[in-house]
């Protein structure tokens, strides 16, 4: 590993006009968030009634044969998904009977990695010490060795020779029914494929390739590997047991149209029930909308704290003071966060649901209110004077 060592200083007036640049950007920043939290309330409700819909009216149907019955409706099956046939990455001369032949390239290059350690100086200058660090490692990627600060002596090629790809079977069925390419697509569960021979290969790769670790190695020693080399790894989506929920056409499927407008189609791994599947969903839909929620509190957070730190800037011609004026800003922006994630939440379930919304925020607003009493109780009572006592009469 080897380290390169930028020093540079701003003065207190070129970081002053940086700050308000970035609490511009961070009135930006809290706009976006707003947005997505809002957009993120609408999408949840929006799928919890598409499920809810689909939990209502889909049917089950045996996968053996086409239901003519079930036409155009919201159906539920199970079976054996199939190839027709072999898939091959004629490159590499690999041929397997699985619904996708997924293809891991990577490539050992120069990565470079950033640290940074800030000071401010009485006066209000900061110094800042950037340290790039550069070590070699394996990549799926092409790494631009341009864009690093010091890229002499750490030089990766410019392309990668062989790259990743994934080939997806045609013709894949269950049971009776031709699996359309948007559902083959979602079957997951891929499995390491062991390749023991090259001899169908291309004449360049049977020359080249070297068979290591139960894939392909382009390099002099896989032990001891250079910039550049490469290795290329295999995996399987093997045929097995599925589970579908989808609109029937005919003998295949299409997405089924909610009430909403929404599109609903589900597949599992394994051999589920109907209510295994919708549940399955409606769990994916709340881990999906508490992280967006989650990234959403983080984006007000951070961008309040940009808005305010103008003010710790300001106050930096005194290091110490510029810290704790940092520390406390931090602490406001989340605190402000906390409130407007809160309420634009609120605003949203009003919106999308009336009733639970203006509960919610029946709440926060009771809450903020009972927070500032107390608070302005306990001023009160630290600013109230203690009575003095009467002193006894003179006789």
């Amino acid at each position: 590993m080897s380290e390169f060592t930028t020093v540079t200083r701003k003065g207190w007036g070129t970081r002053s006009k940086n700050s308000i640049g970035g609490a511009i950007f961070g009135f930006f920043l809290a706009a976006l968030a707003v947005g997505l939290l809002f957009w993120n309330e609408g999408r949840a409700v929006k799928r919890y009634k598409d499920l809810k819909e689909g939990a209502g009216v889909v049917v089950t149907t045996d996968s053996a044969s086409v239901d003519a019955a079930v036409e155009g409706k919201l159906v539920h099956t199970t079976g054996e998904a199939k190839t027709s046939g072999p898939l091959s990455d004629q490159q590499f001369g690999v041929s397997e009977n699985a619904i996708k032949l997924i293809r891991s390239a990577e490539m050992y290059q120069w990565v470079e990695s950033e640290r940074t350690e800030k000071s401010t100086s009485t006066g209000g200058t900061e110094t800042t010490r950037k340290t790039y660090s550069y070590s070699k490692t394996w990549k799926p990627g092409v790494v631009n060795s341009s864009n690093f600060k010091v890229s002499n002596g750490h030089e990766n090629p410019a392309e990668m020779k062989y790259k990743s790809t994934t080939l997806v079977a045609d013709g894949v069925t269950l049971g009776a029914y031709r699996l359309p390419e948007f559902l083959v697509k979602q079957i997951g569960g891929a499995t390491p494929l062991t390749i023991n021979s090259v001899e169908n290969a291309t004449p360049e790769i049977k020359a080249t390739g070297k068979l290591h670790n139960g894939g392909i190695y382009f390099g002099a020693d896989p032990i001891n590997p250079q910039v550049g080399d490469i290795r290329v790894k295999f995996s399987i989506v093997q045929s097995g047991p599925i589970s579908v929920i989808a609109q029937k056409q005919g003998d295949t499927f299409t997405t089924y149209q909610t009430k909403t407008g929404g599109k609903l189609s589900l597949l599992d791994r394994g051999t589920l029930s109907s209510d295994q599947m919708f549940t399955q969903a409606h769990e994916s839909n709340k881990i999906l909308t508490w992280a967006i929620r989650i990234g959403g509190f983080f984006m007000l957070g951070f961008a309040f704290s940009m808005i305010l730190g103008p003010l710790s800037v300001f106050a930096s011609v005194l290091p110490f003071l510029g810290r704790i004026v940092e520390t406390g800003t931090t602490i406001i922006g989340f605190l402000l966060a906390g409130v407007v994630w809160t309420i634009v939440v609120a605003i949203a379930w009003i919106f999308y649901r009336p009733l639970l919304g203006i509960a919610i925020l029946v709440v926060t607003v009771g809450l903020t209110i009972l927070i500032i009493r107390k608070l302005r109780s306990g001023k009160a009572a630290e600013n109230t004077a203690p009575p003095l006592d009467t002193p006894p009469p003179l006789t």
